[in-house]
């Protein structure tokens, strides 16, 4: 567990005068539940854009609960139809305030494909069906509680608001936004975990203290016209560049001297006079970081200035260690976003509270019997904690949740378990993953307490596992053993991404999970083959890959079992070009993969790779007048045509690769050899070009029934996954 600590613990306010309510078996989301309980209203209401699931995957559950645990009457609003504001006042007038969140995914990215297609399912919704939320939701939903009640203090959150909190890229529109909480017309934003600063607004509300005076709060974004009092500035041009480690004040204001006695004796000290004074400490020095804010370029600069944005880009990943971040002040017009430095993160004992709350484990019974795709998912699954080390570009794990990883005890886990045992309908004894961002990053953790404090990386395992990076997986191996003695339990699996890298460097972790925990498939990410892209991911070489798939070899023979890998690849990518795409695929065949569905890369608010995508500079490192070009796969054209290239099998992109291929003067790759990436055009193609049998391609040789078994003796690998994770 981190060496960082809150001055408060979650759980230590004292109750909100409502907890003489008890607990609800569900939040109420009408006016006839609130009856039931005996609410004449509610203090808090949660505005969500995913149906109402009572289980600690669920964001709008987990706050609602952890309020709830403070003394709070809390009401959900889920999937309001937002035509008129008449759904927002279901529940009447709050008494503090409207949280709005987006749900567990953004809504953008829920709507919409990395190729702006509108989706017409949604995992979250009752029966998978689409467009119950509208665009932007939280702006959305934000204007419409202003519009039904004004007056009440509105709260906004989720990953929607987190990962738009300053001013933002945003694929969609093609241009530079700024900061959420202007559009949304909201009084405070929370990014990341939400439940520490989300504690604190509420206790603070209800104290009677007006939103102006609080905008101190770790965690949380406001709008202000200039710098919070007391509070000294430095411009984001003056920050160190990545990596460098901001040195430690002495707590007594001077350095460490060392002297012999003799030395004392010949400066005419007397050491037992000296001994018998009283003794006076120093007042701590207040650290650099404390007190002290980052001047970003305004919003007028960056959505026009690309270099502008890649720097304050730049300067906001680096400012996410809640032990030295500073505080973010960008100007928009003649108003400013001020961004508190981020929440401490949850203590073990924290998060086994904030998991051990009265979950009902299941959908609000207003569903009946539709299925809620999201749900099935992972209702036999348990998180065993938060963050992630990684730091990969395209994902937004580290701007939400963080570095620090955060983890439940082992006792809290298997409780968990004992309750899925007992509670899920139709449970079949399997638990269907341990897992978190990353499976393997259980209870591990900076070994230095001066490195994680002040350590500004953007990646503790990028370019290589940092020396006080901890890879001991004893704790993660000790809780596989631990649930798979669970009375009841018959297979536990892990189906969260492993991070090979960290688990080659412990083979023990890579027997146990190859013998007992995988159900013929494992998952994990290389995302690429080649360096290029992978220096603009963050990931690290094949190497590894091929490390980790030899123990995952021998581990499965010796347990006399037929496992396979299933590698995930983006395409896409920032810093891909043709060429290594075709080299890519030219691995992939050669390994005998022909993946099924792939993911485009998708510009999601705020990541690195966002970034780069949007100024073609590397901001992964400080940005000068010769800064690295960066080339960047855009338009629709060549983005059909990396996805192509790494579906070499599938006869609909041979046009398109064939004449790729030609352009690139790798024409030799067209043919039948087993070195060939793609045949060579087929009689029944030259047909359907002619307009004599329709223009859908033919099915060959190469693409025939003996092949189509002989592709399938290996799993399909692939799948449809957001950068958000």
């Amino acid at each position: 567990m981190s060496t960082l600590k809150a001055k408060r613990a979650l759980f230590s306010y004292p109750k909100y005068w409502a907890e003489c309510y008890g607990t609800a078996p569900f939040l109420p989301t009408t006016r006839e539940e609130m009856d039931a309980l005996g609410w004449d209203s509610c203090d808090i209401i949660i505005i969500s854009g995913d149906a109402y699931v009572d289980h600690p995957s669920f964001g709008m559950a987990v706050i609602g609960r952890v309020l709830e645990a403070q003394g709070f009457r809390v009401g959900i609003i889920a999937q309001p139809a937002w035509d008129s504001k008449d759904a927002f006042m279901e529940l009447g007038r709050p008494n503090l305030f409207f949280g709005v969140t987006a749900g567990n995914m953004d809504s953008m990215i829920n709507r919409y494909t990395a190729e702006k297609r509108m989706r017409h399912d949604d995992a979250y919704t009752p029966d998978n069906v689409g467009g119950k939320r509208p665009d932007r939701a939280v702006m959305i939903y934000s204007q419409k509680c202003r519009e039904a009640y004004k007056g009440i203090p509105i709260v906004i959150g989720g990953i929607e608001a987190s990962l738009r909190r300053i001013a933002h890229y945003d694929y969609w529109q093609e241009k530079v936004r700024r900061s959420i909480l202007f559009d949304a017309k909201a009084d405070i934003l929370i990014y990341g975990n939400a439940e520490r600063p989300l504690v604190e607004v509420a206790h603070r509300i209800a104290a009677g203290e007006m939103m102006d005076t609080i905008q101190d709060i770790r965690g949380t974004a406001v709008i202000r016209k200039e710098p919070l009092p007391g509070w000294r500035g430095s411009d984001s041009t003056a920050i160190d560049k990545i990596g460098k480690i901001d040195p430690i004040p002495n707590p007594y204001g001077a350095d460490d001297v060392g002297c012999s006695k003799s030395e004392f004796k010949q400066a005419g000290i007397d050491l037992k006079a000296e001994a018998a004074k009283p003794i006076m400490v120093q007042p701590a020095r207040p650290k650099p970081w404390e007190k002290t804010y980052v001047k970003l370029p305004a919003y007028e600069q960056v959505s026009v200035n690309k270099p502008l944005y890649a720097h304050a880009s730049r300067i906001l990943h680096q400012e996410t260690n809640p032990g030295c971040a500073r505080a973010l002040f960008q100007r928009h017009g003649d108003r400013s976003i001020w961004v508190n430095p981020p929440a401490y993160p949850l203590e073990t004992h924290e998060m086994d509270a904030v998991f051990g709350l009265p979950y009902q484990r299941i959908p609000h019974p207003s569903y009946g019997d539709a299925k809620i795709p999201a749900y099935d998912m992972i209702k036999t699954s348990v998180n065993i904690m938060r963050g992630c080390f990684g730091g990969c570009s395209f994902c937004s794990i580290t701007e939400h949740e963080g570095r620090i990883i955060q983890s439940r005890s082992q006792e809290s886990i298997i409780e968990e378990i004992e309750q899925i045992r007992d509670k899920v309908p139709g449970f079949t004894g399997v638990i269907s993953d341990l897992g978190g961002p990353t499976a393997n990053m259980y209870k591990l953790r900076c070994t230095s307490k001066k490195a994680e404090s002040t350590c500004r990386r953007l990646s503790c395992v990028y370019p290589d596992i940092c020396k006080h990076m901890d890879t001991d997986h004893t704790p993660t191996i000790d809780l596989y053993k631990k649930a798979r003695e669970v009375k009841g339990i018959k297979k536990v699996l892990i189906a969260s991404g492993v991070r090979y890298d960290l688990a080659v460097r412990d083979p023990r972790y890579v027997k146990e999970l190859v013998t007992h925990h995988v159900g013929g498939y494992l998952k994990i990410a290389p995302e690429h083959t080649e360096d290029g892209p992978l220096s603009k991911m963050m990931k690290p070489g094949m190497g590894a890959y091929d490390q980790f798939k030899e123990l995952f070899d021998k581990y499965s023979k010796e347990a006399g079992k037929k496992q396979y890998l299933i590698p995930y690849f983006i395409s896409a990518h920032p810093g891909t070009k043709d060429e290594d795409m075709v080299n890519m695929a030219l691995w992939l065949k050669s390994n005998d993969f022909k993946l099924d569905q792939v993911q485009n890369f998708y510009p999601s608010p705020m990541a690195n790779a966002t970034t780069i995508y949007h100024t073609e500079m590397n901001s992964l490192r400080n940005i000068k007048n010769n800064s690295e070009v960066v080339p960047v796969p855009k338009g629709a054209r060549q983005r059909r045509l990396h996805k192509a290239i790494l579906r070499y099998h599938d006869a609909a992109g041979w046009p398109m690769i064939r004449e790729a291929l030609r352009k690139m003067g790798k024409a030799n790759l067209i043919g039948k050899g087993s070195n060939c990436l793609v045949p060579e055009e087929g009689r029944d193609e030259k047909i359907g070009k002619g307009g004599k049998k329709g223009g859908r391609p033919a099915l060959t040789r190469h693409t025939g029934f003996s092949q189509f078994k002989k592709a399938n003796t290996k799993p399909k690998v692939g799948g449809n996954r957001q950068s958000t994770r």
